[in-house]
């Protein structure tokens, strides 16, 4: 029976989900205290941040796993995973599915990329061939627990063989039973509407939103109003992040203290509020057996 809170009943009605990249579980902590069901964990943001890469396929499947674990511990929320190329052929696709819904993931997207892959919106991709990214994708639907757990399909043939060739992809991975579809890296909004226009409803389209990457930036009204069902901002929060890090530290290298830039900062209490320290230690008191002597 089909879950009517699930993300797949969720994309098949308006509003459009909007879903903000995350990759720890503060950031999936303040995502959720900001309003939002739906998270993406970024493969990008992951490097960006763990291994302080960038993103072109460093990341192993063992450290986004152990990643989605964590901020599942953390959140409620609804959890998509960048699953990049499913880290190998469609074996490795199998046993990234499994583990990854063992997490706690709702969703893994998928990509028709061979290696060394690169961010959607760096230029000099390779693509591996069509009917091979179909394999990965029924190879995936064949290893999930759960029907609720949905596959989402993304091309990145736009870069590499023009859009034409990318819808002609994308109808590919939805016949071999794509959850989702997910054409990477339109380069306007014409195209965007293009997507839409030469794939219809049957499934959920799903846009990307990088601030300086080759896709405008649209709003998710604008978005919807186009026809799209999930919009993501992947990498936002460790761009904002980086800049208000790179900020921070400049100003304490000047200064040698943190006073000039308190007030663009959480205090001590302030940040204990927001992770929930209070209740935390309330909580262990009821778990204490009593005062120790």
């Amino acid at each position: 029976m089909a879950d009517e809170n699930g993300l797949r009943a969720r994309l098949s009605r308006p509003p459009i989900v909007v879903a903000p990249g995350i990759y720890d579980p503060l950031t999936a902590l303040i995502g959720v205290q900001a309003g939002f069901t739906t998270l993406y964990i970024s493969g990008a943001a992951i490097a960006y941040t763990r291994i302080g890469r960038p993103d072109i396929g460093l990341v192993s499947v063992s450290e986004v796993a152990d990643t989605v674990a964590l901020i599942r511990d953390r959140v409620d929320a609804q959890l998509i995973v960048d699953a990049d190329t499913g880290y190998g052929n469609s074996l490795n696709v199998q046993r990234t599915m499994r583990t990854f819904e063992r997490a706690g993931v709702n969703a893994i997207q998928l990509e028709d990329q061979d290696f060394p892959k690169r961010c959607g919106h760096l230029d000099d991709k390779v693509l591996i061939p069509a009917a091979e990214m179909a394999g990965k994708i029924k190879a995936a639907l064949d290893a999930r627990h759960s029907q609720e757990t949905l596959v989402i399909a993304r091309t990145d043939a736009v870069a590499v063989e023009g859009l034409e060739r990318a819808m002609e992809r994308a109808v590919l991975y939805r016949e071999a039973g794509a959850d989702v579809l997910f054409v990477e890296a339109p380069k306007t909004r014409t195209e965007l509407a293009g997507i839409v226009a030469g794939l219809g409803r049957s499934v959920p389209l799903m846009a990307n939103m990088v601030e300086g990457g080759k896709t405008p930036v649209l709003s998710a009204a604008e978005l919807e109003a186009i026809g799209f069902s999930l919009v993501i901002f992947p990498g936002g929060i460790v761009r904002a992040l980086a800049r208000t890090a790179a900020d921070y530290y400049g100003s304490l290298a000047k200064n040698g203290t943190t006073e000039p830039f308190r007030n663009q900062m959480l205090d001590f209490d302030g940040l204990n509020e927001l992770i929930g320290t209070p209740e935390m230690l309330a909580l262990g008191k009821r778990y204490d057996g009593g005062e120790r002597r």
